[in-house]
């Protein structure tokens, strides 16, 4: 546990007993070497989430630096409104969703979740860079899934194993049918069969993938057993042990592997009248692949990836016939 120095001078600083770690050594701002890239993925495949402190990089920087690591998807299955030249940037800014959507909360999910688990490959990774974020408040929390998943008793454990859940977009939220946020989730639904427990594609290690934000129901149990396993499921996946908070300053980044955690957006400040503004970058995912071989299933929409799906093309081509029409 205590703090190392690799070879290539990434320094690893963990922040808690089960996941994340803050980085230095490193400057995000120039092209890193090969070692370092290596050794930053092992530290993130260590702890979950990784955490940079104080760095000012612009929105080029941002995407070149996700993709040393993967293919950089579009910002969002659902967003149409793409930042100009950097479609690969979702702007988490809740001035932003609040006038887009008419809710007045400070992201977009703000339930725990695993990003985009409504696609049949979800994001294998998130960066998160804060560019004018308030100075108290809005703190982000991340959580172990696969501690969560070793913590269950045996029984437990291989129960889940064999357990196969839907994940979409609105699966525990209602939203009213008129929004601009209902229209863009049925011009664009993406649901998707995935196993309850995934066997991470790098580590082998068996994470409970399941969160409240995405995860509609458990697939050949009654209604009443998948509401109580879930129920249990996601209490253990929000266990205080296995989480770890994270206070923003203008200029950090965070990067988590989203194959072995969930989030929790900040819960505190929808009542405040607060700017938060900060840009997404994600990393195209692969199938998730059960214990038992289950690979996931899609039920509605395409692969999250470079390419954007053509409903979301034929929502964007109809944006100014959908704003004339709300006139």
């Amino acid at each position: 546990m205590a703090n190392t120095t690799t070879p290539s001078g990434v320094q690893v600083q963990p922040v808690s007993g089960f996941i994340g770690a803050e980085i230095g050594g490193v400057d995000l701002s120039t092209p890193l070497p090969d070692a370092q890239v290596a050794d930053l993925r092992a530290a993130l495949l260590k702890w979950k989430v990784i955490f940079f402190r104080g760095q000012h990089i612009d929105h080029a920087a941002q995407v070149a630096f996700t993709a040393r690591f993967g293919e950089v998807t579009y910002a969002h299955p659902h967003e149409d409104e793409p930042i100009p030249d950097f479609p690969q940037l979702l702007p988490i800014d809740r001035s932003r969703y609040e006038k887009r959507n008419g809710l007045r909360r400070a992201s977009y999910e703000n339930r725990w979740h695993t990003d985009v688990t409504a696609a049949i490959n979800p994001p294998a990774g998130s960066i998160l860079r804060a560019v004018n974020v308030p100075s108290f408040g809005g703190d982000t929390t991340w959580t172990n899934l696969v501690a969560a998943y070793e913590g269950l008793p045996a029984p437990l454990r291989a129960l889940a194993d064999g357990l196969k859940a839907e994940h979409r977009f609105g699966a525990r939220a209602r939203y009213p049918a008129d929004s601009a946020l209902a229209k863009r989730l049925a011009a664009n639904p993406l649901v998707s069969i995935h196993p309850v427990v995934r066997v991470h594609p790098e580590t082998g290690e068996r994470a409970l993938f399941v969160n409240p934000g995405f995860t509609s129901h458990l697939l050949d149990v009654s209604p009443s057993q998948s509401d109580q396993l879930l129920d249990l499921f996601f209490e253990q996946v929000t266990k205080p042990a296995y989480t770890t908070r994270f206070r923003w300053h203008n200029g950090d980044i965070a990067f988590w592997d989203n194959r072995a955690t969930a989030h929790l957006a900040p819960q505190d400040l929808d009542h405040l009248d607060v700017a938060r503004v900060l840009y997404r970058t994600t990393i195209t995912g692969d199938v998730p692949v059960g214990p038992d071989g289950f690979r996931s299933q899609s039920v509605e929409g395409a692969f999250f990836g470079v390419a954007e799906p053509e409903a979301l093309k034929q929502y964007k081509a109809q944006k100014p016939a959908r704003e004339t029409a709300l006139v």
